[in-house]
């Protein structure tokens, strides 16, 4: 067997961006051959990839970029398992890899943009950082006016388009929705269940106990009518200026809002919370047996 020398492994290293005892391993069992260690590292990284992909991905970034013509545009959410993996110059290359490949294809299917070639790269980078990495979601948004805003930390994006007006506009409105998250653009389109669920909480709330019915239909209708309008964008007073509503923000520049795509990283993931007490107390019970 051929010695492994530091310097090999400090090449391994290099090329690999491994560990170093995983260099070390790999060039041994390579009988010092770096070209042959890589290969063989590249024919385990699927099965790495795959033992990390149990863990939740649900920090990450998001990135949007809109045609210079303004014809359409992509968001996109990539997770990793960290804040400090999120940061990674590989990491953040892969996220504009991914953004790039989605506006090329103008395609919102992951499944296929991963496979036309960016699942190789993710595993790549999985092996690399030692996170679990996913491209999780795309949306593709066409037509109208387009304006679009990240949050200066990467990960709140936004799509706002809009029917005439013009960019700013649209971007006045994309970092509104980015600030104040509303559910709908209209009242009219808030779905009917999240107003009976809102209703039945009304309806629990202690000052409604005793009251008759026709007085709690009254304050009913009030309290739904504040809800629909602190949850509807037309309806919600501007960020850059509380005087006036989003709507009319819109109507003024001769415009109408037709959709917003809003992506915040991480939500809808369920987080499993690791206790660590009782992670350390079963392996000290187990050592013990």
């Amino acid at each position: 067997m051929a010695a492994v020398s530091a310097s090999m492994v400090k090449e391994l290293r290099e090329r690999t961006g491994l560990g170093m005892m995983e260099c070390k391993k790999a060039l041994n069992e390579a009988d010092g051959n770096i070209d042959v260690a890589i290969e063989n590292l590249r024919k385990a990284s699927g099965l790495k990839a795959e033992k990390k992909a149990g863990r939740t991905a649900a920090d990450g970034v998001v990135a949007v970029k809109v045609a210079d013509d303004g014809s359409y545009g992509v968001v996109v959410e990539v997770n990793s398992e960290t804040d400090f993996a999120a940061r990674d110059e590989g990491f953040l290359a892969f996220v504009n890899t991914a953004v790039e490949a989605a506006f090329a294809a103008k395609s919102n299917d992951v499944a296929a943009l991963l496979a036309g070639g960016l699942e190789e790269t993710r595993q790549a980078l999985v092996q690399k950082i030692g996170e679990n990495i996913g491209l999780r979601r795309v949306e593709v948004v066409e037509g109208g006016v387009l304006g679009a805003y990240v949050h200066s930390n990467n990960r709140i994006a936004v799509i706002a388009q809009l029917e005439g007006g013009s960019e700013d506009v649209a971007k006045d409105v994309a970092m509104h929705v980015a600030a104040v998250n509303p559910r709908v653009i209209n009242t009219a389109d808030m779905p009917e269940d999240e107003v009976n669920k809102e209703k039945d909480i009304i309806k629990a709330q202690p000052d409604m106990e005793g009251k008759p019915e026709n007085i709690v239909e009254k304050m009913m209708v009030g309290r739904i009518n504040k809800f629909l309008k602190e949850n509807s964008l037309t309806e919600q007073a501007f960020v850059k200026n509380p005087e006036v509503t989003v709507g009319q923000l819109a109507k003024d520049a001769g415009a109408t809002i037709t959709s917003f795509v809003r992506f915040e990283v991480g939500e809808g993931i369920e987080v499993e919370e690791a206790d660590f007490a009782a992670e350390v107390a079963a392996q000290v019970a187990a050592s013990k047996k």
